[in-house]
């Protein structure tokens, strides 16, 4: 009979005299958790696709000969002049369409404070701490790119590039599970739960910086008065209310008065999604669907099959021809938005993850390697939609600057995602042959047996 392996050494406790237990970061999680990310995946694959051909249709319309044609569809004037609702189209797809985009953000947000891994201390301080850090590090790498870059600016020139500095900071949520999706078909479903809990902690912030630091002023009787239609809302789904003609008006309400205030419409978004009540039972039941998750399935397709994409088809047209490039590739705000996206963004997420290992108890999960953790970080550089509006508010649509912004974050992006490619399509290749022996190993009930073990304990 063969004998046990060697325990691991483990240390004792000083205050009870027990010996501690490793917790596990990034754990195989649920057979429900698992497939849940993997349809979330699947929906978000399409939406990348249909992002990516705006993106791209945009960019070849505006460095065709017919460009002016873009630029005057963009700047056409709609909406009535009397409540100060007479925005261009391209203004409608930043602040209306995109708080459709938030307000799916902020469904998945309640969601995962109070059914998902942020409702669990210990397992959202991985995600929460990445976050933080791929953050302040993209941020404050802008902030010192720019600087020396701009060497002999004047004080008030730097400054004005200085506004730029959250643009590097956010990862795109559709575009980065495309990605993943595209080249990661085979890696844990605790990789992608990571990625995506990530993602969402850090539009949190996002939306928190646009409300604090891009609102030059705000009228608090229309603040105030966006409180009337948002608890409408909240007391009409509380009375299981989901007719979507009913609940449009309170939230177009809301949207209104948010935007008459000053603060960003696309804060309305965020606010109406984390009001949507969730229920921890039913969330966790594997064979009920929660109000959340039905209105978050419904309203999901029209944000990222349409919503997402206009506002992309209307910011991502930049005029490259003409030597839009090369004043791009000097100008420094666009030079720390590369830097910050590429370099911040992976030195963040992957210093944050490391940095929760290394002063805590846990200890990366066996089944991983700090590879897997690379590549995601890599891949967290690609940010497009919200740094686009960033951008937008930094510098004011249209500027010549924030189409330098603009080029920089598409670039940016594109080099995060070619090197994530190279480093997570070989360990995609690995668990290929991982998840072939797992999925063999399956009782009648279609699920792997290795879900239906006891899960390790992490605490």
């Amino acid at each position: 009979m063969a004998s046990d392996p060697p325990a691991k050494p483990t240390t004792h406790s000083p205050l009870d005299g027990r010996t501690p237990r490793r917790e596990r970061l990034l754990g195989r999680g649920t057979w429900r958790e698992a497939k849940y990310v993997a349809e979330l995946l699947r929906a978000e694959t399409v939406g990348g696709a249909i992002l990516l051909v705006a993106a791209v249709a945009a960019l070849a319309w505006a460095n065709s000969p017919w460009r002016n044609g873009y630029a005057s569809l963009r700047d056409t004037v709609v909406g009535p002049s009397a409540l100060h609702l007479d925005l261009s189209l391209g203004t409608w797809a930043a602040d209306g369409l995109l708080a459709v985009f938030f307000l799916v953000a902020g469904i998945e947000l309640k969601r995962e404070f109070v059914a998902g891994d942020l409702s669990d201390r210990r397992k959202a301080a991985l995600p929460i701490a990445a976050a933080v850090c791929g953050v302040v590090l993209p941020a404050g790498l802008f902030v010192v790119t720019a600087t020396l870059v701009s060497n002999g600016d004047s004080a008030g020139e730097l400054g004005g590039i200085l506004r730029g500095w959250a643009i590097p900071t956010a990862t795109d949520i559709a575009f980065a599970l495309a990605v993943l999706a595209v080249i990661g078909t085979h890696l844990p479903s605790a990789l992608r739960s990571f990625l995506l809990t990530l993602a969402v902690v850090d539009d949190l912030i996002a939306i928190t910086i646009i409300a604090v630091f891009y609102t030059a002023s705000v009228n608090l009787l229309w603040l105030l008065a966006a409180a009337v239609p948002l608890v409408v809302w909240r007391l009409l789904l509380k009375a299981r209310v989901t007719n979507p003609l009913v609940l449009a008006a309170p939230a177009v309400l809301a949207w209104v008065c948010v935007h008459s205030s000053g603060v960003h419409a696309t804060v309305a978004g965020v606010l109406l999604g984390l009001l949507v009540p969730v229920n921890r039972e039913v969330e966790e039941a594997p064979d009920r669907h929660s109000l959340a998750e039905r209105m978050e399935h419904r309203i999901r397709p029209f944000s990222a099959g349409f919503a997402v994409p206009a506002f992309a088809f209307f910011a991502a047209g930049v005029t490259v021809v003409g030597g839009g490039l090369a004043a791009a590739s000097r100008d420094p705000a666009a030079i720390g938005v590369t830097v910050g996206l590429v370099a911040g963004k992976a030195v963040g997420v992957m210093g944050g993850t490391w940095a929760v290992a290394r002063f805590t108890r846990a200890e990366l999960d066996e089944d991983l390697s700090w590879t897997d953790v690379l590549g995601l970080s890599l891949l967290a550089g690609v940010g497009f939609t919200v740094s686009l509006l960033v951008g937008e508010l930094a510098f004011g649509p249209g500027s010549e600057r924030d189409d330098h912004v603009k080029l920089a974050v598409l670039g940016g992006s594109l080099v995060a995602a070619l090197l994530a490619s190279v480093v997570l399509r070989a360990r995609n290749r690995h668990y290929r042959l991982v998840e072939a022996r797992e999925t063999a190993d399956r009782d009648d009930d279609g699920i792997p047996d290795v879900y239906e073990t006891q899960p390790r304990d992490p605490a």
